[in-house]
């Protein structure tokens, strides 16, 4: 299922890492995909934008499922006339900011119930977002390579639903703002430098980076020149 964000602040659990991206086309398909405060189409870190339930391949557009629709022609037009100049924006910035948190600090190993430390960790986090104005936060949850990738799959997907009860539960962030996903041990992190197959305490200590939740966080903060 392809998924959505816009413009990133970006945070973590299980590693919380960050990022985002987003096409403004909510007025031309409303229902098809999901989209934030500003009608920008939320898009994962992977850059697929999220579909709603309402999505058929007839609503596709370009932008989002490119395979599926021909590549529009360019439309040749004539050079538009000077602008005239606008006013200064009011002093309303976005300020991204990304922040990576180990999954063993959240969870126990092979586990998905926040422990207490988790829940200081995410605590502290959304501390240190205040003032923002959240628009989307996805959270997108990993594993290590351990294990067979449909399991691993079930429990990168139960550790980011773990993390998002918890923002809207514990820290009243609306539900509707919180997209989830989970990868498995999709993107590793650590590439192939950890050898080896067997579940030695040495290898699952290597592994550890790999296991993580990645939040991105979209939204503006007001902050004084």
């Amino acid at each position: 299922m392809k998924n959505t964000v816009t413009k990133k602040l970006l945070l973590g659990a299980a590693v919380l890492p960050v990022l985002f991206s987003g096409v403004a086309m909510a007025q031309e398909i409303p229902e098809a995909y999901a989209v934030d405060s500003v009608g920008e189409v939320v898009r994962d870190s992977s850059g697929d934008c999220w579909r709603t339930g309402y999505w058929t391949p007839a609503m596709a557009t370009y932008e989002c499922d490119p395979d599926l629709l021909p590549k529009p022609e360019k439309k040749v037009e004539a050079p538009a006339p000077e602008p005239t100049p606008a006013p200064a924006p009011a002093p309303v910035y976005t300020e991204p900011e990304k922040i990576s948190l180990s999954a063993d600090q959240l969870f126990d190993f092979d586990k998905a119930n926040l422990r207490p430390e988790g829940k200081q960790t995410l605590d502290d986090l959304v501390a240190k977002l205040g003032g923002v104005k959240y628009d989307t936060i996805v959270a997108i949850g990993y594993a290590d390579r351990l294990g067979s990738d449909a399991y691993n799959k079930k429990l990168s997907m139960r550790r980011a639903e773990s993390v998002k009860a918890y923002l809207v539960n514990e820290k009243g962030i609306p539900a509707d703002r919180i997209f989830i996903d989970g990868k498995g041990e999709a993107n590793p992190v650590t590439g192939d430098t950890c050898k080896g197959n067997k579940k030695t305490k040495a290898l699952i200590a290597c592994l550890q980076p790999d296991r993580r939740v990645e939040v991105e966080v979209a939204g503006t903060k007001e902050t004084v020149q």
